[in-house]
């Protein structure tokens, strides 16, 4: 596997909006935590409503494409019955899940949700360089209602898990898109994985793995498997008896869960499906695989690999675990490729770096939104809900950057 090192990192955070290193071809950048034990930072508690900045400043994510208005809450979970392996001497395994779901169009609910605490906004900002105004990111507007109350009817789950080093919310226009489809969407940070995670007590959390993965010579699938037992305690919490979140019995049916990741995240998703049997399809946008899969694949369920169109993810590229994970997949499965991406393509990146004249790859940005929302939601469809999606058989005129590389 490719190692993680600091210039790689600094060479993507120059040319593109890398936030963290690449991990299907290169690395987390550096952390902003010093050492493992360093206490997190202090910063404000998170806040649901929108920043008093004229709205000409904020970037807009591009509206949702389904029919249902859209809700959001934010739930603060840990998990004291492991010890967090970035800091052990942590209370617990922190981790912070924004729920997104279908609202009543007369649910009530609070303002808009905030895209991001000015504290998380400003470390990824510092990472990104001059030209990007940490307070300008944090207002990005949503087009989600804070508690507002759900849209009556039991619905599938979707775990969502970002990138290494960076935040849930990278993936919000898709976890957005998806909830206004009728999926319930699980955004989960992960504790000392980001640049920055804002808790509800001020304190706010950095990226100690990035240090243990570049100068510490810690595998990558610690990371896959640590992530893999987060989403089985969020499922815990969310499915299980006494749900953290109140609706949840009413709104989440559990015998339908789904999973997606980017990069890292992705590959977890893998790794949680192996893990998990209550995981019944999953998604891995543009991330190496850092762990094999067993003899048994994954037991028949579905999987979809969805990655950039050039010689890291094409068959035989130089990302040798795709190769390898397609011949262990045992279900249903769809190998494809989006010409003209990166690897941010499939996450928030492409609308941050339009708004804040970053370069972008040769996919416009609107393509790119467009791509990954129709691949990801047909696929959920079809094995979540059961709906024929005839998109996943094969090319289509109407979206031309598309190839299928085996099917």
């Amino acid at each position: 596997m490719t190692r993680f090192t600091r210039a790689a990192a600094a060479a993507l955070l120059a040319c593109s909006l890398a936030l963290p290193g690449a991990l299907a071809t290169a690395a987390p950048a550096t952390a902003v935590a010093s050492a493992p034990d360093a206490p997190p930072t202090r910063g404000p508690a998170p806040s649901a409503a929108p920043f008093a900045t004229p709205a000409v400043t904020r970037a807009v994510l591009p509206a949702p494409t389904g029919p249902y208005s859209l809700g959001s809450t934010v739930v603060p979970l840990v998990d004291r019955s492991r010890t967090d392996p970035w800091v052990p001497t942590a209370d617990g395994r922190a981790l912070m899940v924004t729920l997104h779901y279908p609202a009543a169009r007369a649910g009530g609910g609070g303002r808009s949700a905030a895209y991001a605490t000015r504290e998380e906004a400003r470390l990824l900002a510092a990472q990104l360089g001059s030209g990007v105004s940490g307070d300008v990111l944090a207002r990005t507007r949503t087009h989600s209602r804070t508690d507002a109350r759900p849209a009556p009817g039991r619905r599938p789950l979707v775990l969502l898990s970002p990138g290494f080093g960076v935040s849930r919310w990278t993936l919000t226009h898709l976890a957005e898109d998806l909830a206004s489809r009728g999926f319930v969407v699980a955004s989960v940070d992960h504790a000392y994985e980001s640049y920055g995670i804002s808790l509800p007590d001020g304190r706010t959390l950095t990226c100690v793995a990035c240090t243990a993965l570049d100068e510490g010579g810690v595998h990558g699938s610690v990371v896959t498997s640590t992530r893999a037992a987060d989403m089985r305690y969020v499922l815990d919490r969310l499915t299980g008896p006494r749900p953290v979140w109140r609706y949840a019995d009413d709104v989440i049916d559990a015998r339908r869960i789904g999973m997606a990741g980017h990069s890292i995240g992705g590959a977890s998703a893998a790794t949680a499906m192996v893990a998990d049997p209550r995981v019944d399809a999953g998604v891995n946008m543009d991330g190496a695989f850092w762990e094999d899969l067993p003899a048994e694949g994954l037991r028949g369920r579905p999987f979809l690999m969805l990655g950039t169109h050039d010689d890291t993810h094409l068959p035989g590229g130089t990302d040798a675990t795709w190769d390898r994970t397609w011949s262990a997949l045992d279900g249903w499965k769809r190998w494809i490729t989006v010409a003209g991406s990166d690897h941010f393509t499939f996450s928030d990146g492409p609308v941050l770096a339009r708004h804040f004249g970053l370069p972008q790859p040769e996919l416009p940005t609107d393509r790119a939104v467009a791509v990954t929302r129709t691949y990801v939601a047909a696929f959920f469809d079809r094995h979540l809900r059961g709906l024929p999606r005839p998109l996943l058989d094969g090319p289509s005129p109407a979206n031309p950057e598309v190839h299928f590389q085996r099917r």
